[in-house]
């Protein structure tokens, strides 16, 4: 029952990505993390063609539990973000299209405005570009040590995001849905700063008390935005 609950959560948040313009063909991936086991969308299979059954699940050292198809390249990112942050349920990845523009420009994706700042709490870091021996030898697994290193002094959940250099977009979060409510925040954000440096290049980064504000307004201990449970 757990496989098939997992990988129909999966599916969706894939298809997700799908629906809201992020991938084409067989770009991008999803993957959800419940319990020890892990469910990732396969290796270089259409959105058009795919369906729940053909997630994979796998542990958390790769190995396949269940499925006919061979899990995502990118699988050993996945898993060092998983390993460096028990609290990471949810991984996403994406090229999409003005935040990947930043990622080959190697630059981070600094708050300009409190939409950022309602879901980031800081600079969305770029990483560095990986070593020649770091892509020649288990290219996958370094991409996600040098996401890990720019974590070494933020918070996985405050700023649940990562561009890595010439390459493209990680978003994550408490599950695969939110993980990819991320991707496509993300993407507008990158958007928006796009535009805003064509209309004003001496622009400056947000105050760090609007930051501030805005963000605990959200996600606080005092947080107050939305409707309150009683």
């Amino acid at each position: 029952m757990l496989e098939l609950e997992i990988k129909q959560k999966v599916y969706e948040a894939n298809m997700e990505l799908y629906r809201r313009n992020l991938v084409i063909y067989t770009w991008g991936n999803v993957s959800e993390k419940i319990g020890e086991f892990i469910a990732i969308k396969p290796s270089g299979v259409e959105y058009e063609k795919m369906k729940a059954d053909d997630m994979v699940i796998v542990d958390i050292d790769g190995n396949i539990k269940e499925g006919k198809l061979k899990p995502s390249s990118d699988l050993k990112t996945h898993l060092e973000l998983y390993k460096a942050c028990d609290e990471i349920k949810g991984i996403c990845h994406t090229h999409s299209n003005y935040a990947t523009s930043f990622a080959q420009a190697g630059l981070p994706i600094i708050p300009l405005g409190t939409t950022h700042a309602d879901y980031f709490f800081g600079t969305i870091p770029c990483t560095r570009e990986l070593k020649k021996e770091e892509v020649a030898n288990d290219y996958e697994k370094n991409t996600g040590k040098v996401i890990v290193e720019e974590f070494k002094n933020k918070s996985f959940l405050s700023v649940p995001a990562a561009i890595v250099k010439s390459h493209g977009v990680f978003t994550w979060g408490k599950s695969a849905k939110q993980a990819v409510e991320n991707a496509v925040i993300l993407e507008e954000i990158a958007k928006m700063n796009f535009q805003t440096y064509l209309l004003n290049k001496k622009i400056h980064k947000l105050r760090d008390y609007i930051t501030n504000k805005h963000y605990q307004r959200k996600h606080g201990i005092n947080a107050y935005y939305g409707q309150q449970k009683f």
